[in-house]
């Protein structure tokens, strides 16, 4: 007997809820390719937690923002399936590290101001790699994308978060539990394998949000 699948709903219309789930199906039909997505990020979060909070405001926009755009640059390149050109690449890479830049810094004091920082102003990696913008049009195309469903962004980059801190935080305790793993062994694995669902989501909003500026 065939699968029985929710219809789902066109971007314009995508629930917080159906975007998490795409963005869940998404990883597990281009698994490996989404796979690499973690390793960024499982860097950062054992750099960060084992760094004194100085260094960690220093690394914040140096090594974290650069990583943390590439790895968004690449998850666009991989779910919006456009293959822009190496200067391109460049453009959308250093953009996102503007962006990035002051975001675990943020986080650091409290989360939810780097979230709302990213709901207003991260769409600009994709637009920079599926859009023929100038730079300074890309900013302003990705302010319009952003207020097109502010509400649905912000919401998506919550749940995102806290669906990937809480996966990460029970498949670290499994790691340590049962395969004997070091603490920090077990969270750098747990946090490449589970950190990539939240660059997929990050890249699929800018379809919803794209497809709702169309309706206004």
């Amino acid at each position: 007997m065939a699968e029985l699948r929710p219809v789902a709903l066109p971007p314009a219309e995508r629930t917080i809820g159906q975007l998490v789930a795409e963005s869940i199906r998404f990883y597990g039909e281009h698994f490996w390719s989404s796979l690499r997505l973690g390793v960024g990020p499982a860097i950062l979060a054992v750099v960060s937690a084992n760094v004194s909070r100085r260094t960690a405001l220093i690394l914040s926009p140096t090594l974290f923002g650069a990583l943390l755009s590439a790895t968004y640059v690449y998850a666009s390149v991989l779910v919006l399936g456009k293959r822009p050109s190496r200067g391109r690449l460049v453009v959308a890479w250093l953009a996102g590290w503007l962006v990035f830049a002051p975001v675990p810094f943020l986080v650091l004091a409290y989360v939810l101001p780097g979230l709302v920082w990213l709901a207003s102003f991260a769409l600009l990696v994709p637009v920079l790699v599926v859009e023929e913008a100038s730079l300074r049009g890309a900013v302003g195309r990705a302010w319009r994308l952003a207020r097109a469903d502010y509400v649905h962004g912000i919401g998506s980059l919550i749940t995102l978060a806290i669906v990937v801190l809480l996966t990460q935080a029970v498949l670290a305790f499994i790691l340590r539990g049962f395969g004997d793993a070091a603490v920090w062994t077990a969270y750098f694995l747990a946090s490449v394998v589970v950190s990539p669902l939240l660059f997929v989501g990050a890249a699929l909003l800018y379809v919803d949000q794209a497809a709702r500026a169309e309706v206004q």
